[in-house]
């Protein structure tokens, strides 16, 4: 690949498709929505020379995001396909978990914690209870809840939740790049968190994901193969037996092989990781 490389970030519903990255990426970085504003983006004029990375903007609650970035970029001509790769994206749950962890650590520990996302289909939406339940029970937070903005609870629900289960305090917590307002409810006092992963933080994940992906195109591997295949397991058939967790690598041997891994042994170990 050459020196020159364009940075385009996908979004789906995690980053409001596109908008809650605005101030939070470098001007430089392409922002999109999946689809055709994705495949707009990549078939137009080329600087000579320039290479296109494709970075899936998920943090692990939306693998169709990886994989219908990857049947767009299929899609291609053969053209724009040459000089064309997707990254791995840009976290996953084990990354959502520590991340959140994190946050929850600069937080007073007598704050109920309201963990936020907008809204996805119901098995985006129950992954986010799955990874609620691992940042309360490896956290110092007694009560850790879930509202989805445009879903069911929505953020002032959520709130009120907390203030029916003795919270006087709740804080919002975003599980997303997009951060909600606080809503107003009697009785509870309010405060925001966030953004989750900060300019420079987010800056930096961004960086290594494009590296890790020009390196693995310098050895062959574009990565569209393995995004195809990112939701292949998500929705009723993907359940495994209690206490035999595992992840879906993306190996280096060197086909790509999306993440969205399902670990029911997360504990105290588990730690703020790119």
């Amino acid at each position: 690949m050459s020196d020159r490389c364009r940075v385009i970030a996908v979004c789906g519903h995690e980053a409001a498709f596109g908008s809650a990255l605005h101030g939070l990426v470098d001007p430089a970085v392409t922002v999109v929505r999946s689809g055709r504003e994705l495949f707009r983006s990549i078939a137009g004029p080329r600087r000579p020379g320039e290479d296109v990375c494709v970075v899936p903007m998920t943090l692990g609650r939306d693998p169709e995001l990886v994989a219908d970035t990857a049947r767009t970029l299929r899609a291609l001509p053969v053209a724009e396909r040459s000089g064309t790769v997707l990254a791995a994206p840009f976290g996953t749950s084990q990354h959502l978990v520590a991340w959140l962890r994190a946050a929850a650590g600069r937080t007073p520990g007598s704050s109920a914690l309201l963990l936020t996302a907008p809204s996805g289909d119901p098995f985006d939406d129950a992954e986010l209870y799955r990874v609620a339940s691992l940042v309360r029970r490896y956290g110092n937070h007694p009560l850790v809840e879930v509202a989805f903005t445009g879903g069911d609870p929505d953020p002032a629900e959520g709130v009120r939740r907390c203030g029916l289960l003795g919270a006087s305090r709740v804080v919002l917590l975003p599980a997303a790049f997009a951060r909600p307002e606080a809503p107003d409810v009697p009785g509870v006092h309010v405060d925001r968190a966030g953004p989750l992963v900060p300019p420079a933080a987010l800056a930096r994940v961004l960086a290594e994901r494009v590296a890790d992906a020009r390196r693995a195109a310098e050895h062959g591997d574009d990565g569209i193969a393995g995004g195809l295949r990112a939701a292949d397991d998500h929705g009723h058939s993907h359940s495994h037996p209690a206490g035999e967790g595992h992840d879906h690598g993306r190996g280096h041997g060197h086909t790509h092989t999306y993440q969205h891994p399902h670990r029911h042994d997360a504990g105290p170990a588990l730690r703020s990781i790119a």
